[in-house]
């Protein structure tokens, strides 16, 4: 990875790339704090004292510190997240949103159109839900217009984050919306390890629960760059085809199928669904019912349990979902027949594809089971030793999964810009 950034910063081009990701991330964290106006900061940190449950301070880690400290990017990114995940779904449900996403790249933007509009939506949604019901005690405006600022400065917060996201996609280096989540997350890292430590030296702590769960954090890693980094590969070979007076074809590859093809995405969806009936409760009524805390969080001695099947239902789910969308069998062994390939022992057309079904099938499940157990097991562990840490595995399959993300698309960038001086 270190190799791969410093010859990247070597071509003039890549490093500006990269120099002009860097200034939007470090604007994003600039942004975090500046303060909402009319909003009293010290009832808001009794709030977040208070620990309505474990929601806001997971929040508060996702978001960079954004929502403790309400600044104007307190919403986050996340309007935009929870449209992505109703706009895809509806495009499974709605014939005319299922056409727009066959018709390439104009029907893409003007999907994602439709997303920005439905994110602004949510953002003004939530932006009155968290003023008016979360943080109502901490209004101090006396007027309607001071009530109105509040909410425009929120939703335009989110506003500008979806507009540097895509920035940072177009000019930049990685995908933005996933940079944004994860400076948010890391800019948080340091100042939890340092807590920690301090807990540990004063003996408040045991060191060695925390020795248990460092641990744990490093095989998280490990295993979630295996599932990023493995891939199975399946042997295909081109029939050979005279056209005019050249031969083509002949040749053998390969068909390299990912162990998790959805990447970080379904983790991601399902921490938003999951957090919904929170947020909802704290956004109408100020604080999370007794029977939430107990059902259906990772606080309740039951909630815990039930938190972590749905966690991994809703993650298979997503890594199904994702993978069918990115991977169509059907369109891949027609255009594999159409050019003259085969799966040695598999007859081209409809074996072909159920072959690749069956094969994607089983290596979704391992991929997705994988991301479900590396994303509950921490919170179990915390349950069990009785540690309140938000950063678990969620928080570090994010983290790593988009590194790893940023630096393949470098290295693919790096590799074009070869090929275009061999061309040359």
């Amino acid at each position: 990875m270190i190799s791969t950034l410093r010859n990247a910063w070597k071509i003039p081009e890549m490093r500006k790339r990269i120099i002009f990701t860097l200034l939007m991330l470090l604007v994003i964290r600039l942004g975090s704090s500046i303060p909402v106006p009319y909003m009293d900061k010290e009832v808001i940190s009794q709030i977040f004292k208070s620990g309505e449950g474990g929601l806001l301070q997971f929040l508060d880690l996702i978001s960079g510190g954004t929502l403790s400290n309400f600044s104007i990017f307190a919403l986050s990114i996340y309007p935009y997240i929870t449209s992505s995940i109703i706009i895809q779904l509806l495009t499974i449900a709605i014939p005319k949103l299922e056409e727009l996403a066959k018709e390439g790249e104009e029907g893409r933007k003007k999907i994602n159109r439709y997303t920005r509009y439905a994110a602004i939506i949510l953002a003004v949604i939530q932006a009155v839900g968290t003023t008016f019901g979360l943080f109502k005690n901490a209004i101090v405006a006396d007027s309607s217009i001071q009530s109105a600022v509040v909410i425009i400065s929120l939703v335009a917060g989110t506003t500008f984050l979806m507009w540097v996201g895509n920035l940072i996609t177009e000019r930049g280096i990685g995908n933005g919306i996933s940079l944004i989540i994860f400076i948010g997350i890391v800019s948080g890292l340091p100042s939890t390890i340092i807590y920690y430590v301090q807990l540990a030296l004063l003996g408040v702590e045991n060191v060695f629960k925390l020795i248990l769960l460092a641990v744990v954090a490093v095989l998280i890693v490990a295993v979630v760059v295996g599932l990023q980094e493995g891939e199975r590969r399946i042997p295909v070979q081109y029939a050979k085809r005279v056209v005019g007076r050249k031969m083509y074809g002949g040749q053998s590859t390969h068909i390299p199928l990912k162990v998790s093809m959805s990447g970080v995405i379904p983790v991601i969806f399902s921490t938003s669904l999951l957090a919904f009936p929170q947020t909802i409760a704290l956004f109408f009524t100020g604080r999370i019912p007794d029977w939430i805390v107990k059902y259906l969080t990772v606080q309740g001695s039951v909630g815990v349990w039930v938190y972590s099947i749905l966690n991994v239902m809703l993650i298979m789910f997503f890594t199904y979902f994702y993978t069918a969308v990115q991977f169509n069998t059907v369109e891949y062994a027609k255009n594999l027949q159409q050019y003259g390939g085969f799966i040695p022992g598999i007859r081209p057309g409809r074996p072909t594809s159920d072959y690749l079904n069956k094969v994607i099938t089983r290596l979704t499940f391992v991929g997705g089971l994988s991301l479900a157990l590396i994303a509950s097991l921490p919170i179990i562990l915390s349950h069990i030793f009785k540690l309140n840490i938000n950063f678990g595995g969620t928080a570090v399959i994010i983290v790593v999964g988009v590194a790893l993300e940023t630096v393949k698309q470098i290295e693919s960038e790096m590799l074009m810009r070869n090929y275009k001086g061999f061309l040359k």
